[in-house]
């Protein structure tokens, strides 16, 4: 791993990469954080586009090495990867890089956890739930990753209204919004605050 000053992110992402392209934007003129990879988990996936357009390296996975092979430790460790954000990535991440990257790996939930959480719930699911369950608010929760879906120790979490005419796709509309505003944000946050106890 990187032992500079310098922290290197891997980026992973399973769809369009909205959320990538926001944080590869944020972090391209800051010189405490490079995004040092792309890993994806689907070939036709828009995520990969925005690596390439913006020089950032991508690592296409398959499913039985992730799983029940190394779990691509040794492609992150050549790509100097100190800490992984998941921006809609919807693969569990084994244990094998779970202990290897042990709270250094933080994921965006489009919901308040721990209501509307865990496996299936993901995207427009989570938005359809909520406006389900009569909700007068939802949000975004940022939070470590463990063996278990959505259930690591939360970081941060923010909220939004639910109107009683709101669509799944209204409210995504808002919490994109969201994600777009906090995300780049915490993850900012929480790298200087590793660099401080780290020095």
């Amino acid at each position: 791993m990187n032992t500079g000053n310098n922290i290197r992110i891997a980026l992973f992402a399973s769809g369009a990469g909205t959320n990538a392209a926001n944080i590869i934007q944020y972090f391209s003129n800051k010189p405490l954080v490079t995004i040092g990879l792309i890993v994806c988990n689907n070939p036709k996936a828009g995520v990969l586009k925005i690596a390439a357009d913006n020089n950032v390296p991508s690592l296409l996975i398959e499913k039985e090495k992730f799983f029940r092979g190394d779990g691509y430790m040794p492609e992150l460790q050549n790509a100097g990867i100190d800490f992984i954000v998941l921006a809609g990535f919807l693969w569990k991440i084994p244990s094998t890089l779970i202990n290897a990257y042990r709270d250094k790996i933080i994921n965006i939930h489009p919901a308040l956890l721990p209501k509307f959480g865990g496996k299936g719930m993901y995207g427009s699911f989570v938005h359809e739930a909520v406006l389900s369950a009569k909700e007068k608010e939802s949000g975004i929760t940022i939070h470590f990753v463990d063996e278990l879906y959505d259930n690591g120790k939360i970081i941060f979490q923010t909220t939004c209204p639910v109107y009683e005419n709101d669509t799944t796709e209204t409210l995504a509309k808002r919490i994109h919004a969201l994600e777009y505003e906090h995300f780049p944000k915490v993850i900012e946050q929480l790298i200087e605050k590793k660099n401080q106890t780290r020095s």
